[in-house]
């Protein structure tokens, strides 16, 4: 299944760089360049096993980038903690496909994780044309569902209601019925299997 979400981005490379040319040239040139409104979502199904992977800027999910030191900022930061780690609210999944949680992981070097925290730096030490730091937060959560067949539809609202500062979701998605890129916004919420 790893591997499968792994190849997820490779797979659907070409309907990115098409996406991207009619929308607009990211800023550093780049498809995967930090802006403000939007996340990612990869979705993979592979048989029984469900995984989708979140990115977002941290603006997007607490409505900062920098440090949490103040009462508030520590506040938001884990109320926005509390809502990634409710998955199987986050993403609607159907009662019928009877999922459950196999694991869940959230990183951001607001969370203090040290390794985006050391790319960040890096990536400041190259020169980078901003003038702070661009925190993400990324959330990896895998499902087993017995009755993975009744997936046919996401429902995004809970994240768009939850974050209100996402604008839109780009999705990419593998299943064995195919694979497509879709957006996703607070007024078409739904990505259909």
């Amino acid at each position: 299944m790893r591997r499968l979400l792994l190849a997820l981005p490779f797979a659907l490379l070409p309907l990115s760089m098409a996406h991207a040319a009619d929308d607009h040239v990211q800023e550093h040139g780049s498809l995967g360049a930090h802006e403000h409104g939007v996340g990612r979502l990869d979705i993979a199904l592979d048989g029984k096993a469900l995984e989708f992977e979140l990115d977002s800027p941290a603006m997007n999910i607490v409505g900062f980038e920098h440090e949490a030191t103040t009462d508030e900022d520590k506040a938001k930061l884990m109320a926005a903690r509390e809502v990634l780690l409710k998955s199987q609210a986050l993403f609607n999944l159907p009662e019928v496909a009877r999922c459950a949680v196999a694991s869940q992981r959230l990183e951001s070097p607001l969370f203090g994780d040290k390794a985006d925290a050391d790319h960040d730096d890096d990536e400041n030490a190259k020169g980078a044309e901003h003038h702070h730091e661009h925190s993400e937060i990324h959330a990896h959560y895998q499902f087993i569902c017995d009755n993975a067949s009744a997936l046919n539809t996401f429902d995004l609202t809970q994240i768009f209601k939850s974050f209100p500062a996402t604008q839109k979701i780009q999705v990419q998605l593998v299943s064995p019925r195919g694979q497509f890129g879709t957006e996703a916004t607070p007024a078409k919420p739904k990505v259909k299997f």
